[in-house]
């Protein structure tokens, strides 16, 4: 799948977050999204995700050499973000099923094997109000990255992770990204580090 950005800008009020960005995303490859707090790093993947629109030049996505209609992007693309949130009146167990009913499982995961993988066997009768914080955002990056799509997004995905969650991280996203379009919004090294491109907002202004 591919993405291409021509001349894409986002303005919110009379607020460039960005302008003039050309650029073209690539099944198989892995890219940084990088610059400081409130430079769009969150602004951008929102827009590649479709939960926004440019406002000024144009998001295009392709699979092969076929145009996606925008419609039927969400179909192809997985997002993980702090700002998105779990249904916590849901156990885990619930949670994992209820996520699984509108997106298809990455390689047929079975849903206890998502939840082992999450390292949470022995909470998955446990409502989500009731977890960590940390607890959560593996919830959440598990989700993601299990789900069978060739987009993954991520913004700052090890976000509450102790050291033991991001070497958790590390590991899984080093299985499961393979031959997939992986974008990472972050400033921490440890969050991007796999990627091969980089790319500076702050450019873009």
């Amino acid at each position: 799948m591919t993405i291409i950005l021509d001349n894409t800008g986002k303005r919110f009020g009379r607020e460039w977050i960005f302008r003039k960005i050309n650029y073209q995303f690539s099944s198989g490859k892995s890219y940084a999204l990088l610059g400081p707090n409130g430079s769009g790093k969150s602004t951008l993947l929102q827009l590649l995700a479709c939960h926004l629109s440019p406002t000024e030049g144009t998001v295009t996505y392709a699979t092969g050499r076929q145009p996606l209609d925008a419609d039927d992007v969400f179909r192809h693309i997985s997002l993980c973000a702090p700002y998105m949130q779990l249904i916590e009146e849901l156990t885990l167990d619930e949670q994992v099923a209820f996520h699984f009913n509108f997106k298809k499982p990455l390689n047929g995961i079975s849903p206890d094997a998502l939840i082992e993988l999450l390292g949470l066997t022995e909470h998955a009768d446990k409502q989500l109000r009731y977890f960590s914080s940390g607890m959560k955002q593996r919830v959440k990056f598990c989700l993601a990255l299990m789900t069978d799509v060739p987009v993954l997004l991520l913004d700052e995905p090890a976000t509450n992770l102790d050291e033991n969650g991001v070497n958790w991280y590390k590991m899984l996203l080093s299985e499961y990204r393979k031959e997939r379009l992986l974008i990472i919004a972050s400033n921490r090294a440890e969050e991007h580090e796999m990627c091969g491109e980089k790319i500076l907002l702050t450019d873009y202004k």
